[in-house]
């Protein structure tokens, strides 16, 4: 009698595996046979086996004295020697920029905390760096390095960077972030329009000079033009802006990281023009998109011209945040082969599960996005969301095609299930939504200027969705 009830399972579970596979049959374009060629090129670094205490370069861990010199000291040391760990123990070390340098790993353990000074002295002199995909000279990241091979933070403790409405926060020149109005900000005339400025009219980066007097506040951590870079297990909070924020990297891996920070752009992780990125374990409560993969802004990123390509996002947690998985706004230098699988994401403050966000002033080709296996409780407003009218409009046409999603529950959509809104002159193409339940959304759909939408074995608000609609 048992066996007969496991033969009788069995087989229900055969067809059940047989039809679904038939309902998907004319989709399978086998997008995903590329992404274990793309694992096999992403490989964190590995260092060698010797240890040095902050504490035995000068650093305290009181959350009092000013522990950057300490901490500089080891890490050039370590460095110096062939590389291995730096080791921040148990304890509260205020700092203020850090750099890190070639094989180098700087590893808290845990119960240690990396408290961050919010003076903006204390992240000069200016580097080059890049803010909201514009290059320029700015202050350091918290957490910073250039052109540097084999680095990595790590372990278990946190890295605090204590931004409030006190602080960098107010920068951003809006009031619930603890702006008062006369009170200078990064949208005072000469500041952040004046980055733009120069951007247009291709002043060269090194005579981009800001820093203090301009309010633009610095990432988190940013390495730059850096190789084999790994982020793993800390938890980090409190960014003044942009929290994760590899730029011009490649073989960048990020787990088990832990993000907190609810200010004003405090995106999770941003990898720009960025090849070969693997984000997997993480959690993202964020006051921006969780995670949101870019390529410079408008001119600057056309001067550039590097796409972020074959970047993977492996069961993550996403809560709070503008977006889960977000491509764009600065995405002018193209961003291709992006797939996230396995992922959760739940909150009444999250606003979309996928967001592409791009426009005419931007240009660029964003293609080749995959999702599948996806659970989701609540969003707010759209599960997915195509925009090319994120911005003023420009000259340079975007360009937005392939994307798939695949095997999502989403039990609480918000306002529209799917909103694509492309162009006349140049429709979102090749849109398909695959064995998708969307429950709890206002309107199932919205689409303008698309062309190649198809919905297969997709349900929303209990109803199956014919394969083909109209816009």
């Amino acid at each position: 009698m048992k066996i007969s009830k496991m033969l009788k399972s069995f087989i229900s579970l055969i067809v059940f595996s047989v039809l679904m596979g038939c309902a998907s049959k004319q989709y399978d374009n086998k997008n995903w046979d590329q992404l274990e060629a793309i694992l096999k090129e992403i490989n964190p670094p590995v260092f060698p086996d010797q240890q040095y205490l902050i504490t035995d370069f000068g650093a305290v861990g009181d959350g009092l004295t000013n522990s950057s010199d300490g901490i500089k000291r080891a890490i050039e040391f370590c460095h110096s020697t062939g590389g291995g760990r730096v080791i921040v123990p148990k304890g509260k070390f205020l700092s203020g920029s850090i750099y890190l340098k070639s094989n180098v790993n700087l590893h808290l353990e845990e119960g240690a905390e990396i408290l961050f000074s919010t003076n903006p002295d204390h992240y000069l002199p200016l580097v080059y760096t890049r803010w909201e995909g514009i290059e320029l000279m700015n202050y350091s990241s918290l957490i910073y390095a250039f052109g540097e091979e084999n680095i990595a933070v790590t372990g278990k403790g946190i890295l605090n960077g204590q931004a409030n409405a006190e602080n960098w926060w107010k920068w951003k020149g809006k009031k619930e972030y603890g702006y008062v109005e006369g009170e200078p900000s990064q949208l005072d005339s000469g500041n952040r329009d004046r980055l733009f400025e120069l951007a247009d009219q291709q002043v060269p980066v090194e005579e981009r000079i800001f820093g203090s007097g301009y309010f633009l506040r610095p990432q988190f951590i940013q390495p730059y033009r850096c190789k084999n870079v790994l982020i793993e297990g800390v938890k980090v909070m409190n960014s003044p802006m942009w929290v994760l924020n590899p730029v011009l990297c490649t073989n960048v891996t990020i787990d088990g990281v832990t993000i907190e920070s609810m200010g004003p752009n405090s995106d999770g992780c941003d990898p720009e023009s960025c090849q070969n990125v693997l984000i997997k374990n993480c959690y993202f409560n964020t006051g921006d998109d969780c995670i949101a993969i870019k390529s410079g802004r408008n001119t600057d990123g056309r001067r550039v011209n590097i796409p972020s390509e074959n970047i993977v996002i492996q069961n993550c947690k996403m809560a709070n945040g503008h977006g889960g998985v977000v491509i764009g706004s600065e995405a002018s230098g193209g961003v291709r082969n992006v797939f996230a699988e396995n992922c959760t994401m739940d909150s009444p403050l999250l606003d979309r599960v996928l967001r592409i966000k791009t426009s005419s002033k931007r240009g660029g080709i964003i293609e080749n996005v995959f999702l599948r296996n996806i659970e989701v409780g609540q969003v707010k407003e759209q599960v997915v969301r195509i925009n090319m009218f994120y911005e003023d409009p420009g000259d340079f046409m975007p360009t937005v095609r392939n994307v798939e999603v695949q095997n999502m529950v989403v039990k609480n959509g918000g306002k529209v299930g799917v909103l694509a809104e492309g162009y006349e002159a140049s429709p979102i193409s090749n849109i398909k939504l695959i064995d998708c339940d969307i429950s709890g959304v206002e309107v199932p759909y919205k689409l303008s200027n698309t062309k190649n939408i198809s919905f297969q074995n997709v349900k929303i608000n209990g109803e199956i969705i014919p394969e083909k609609v109209q816009q």
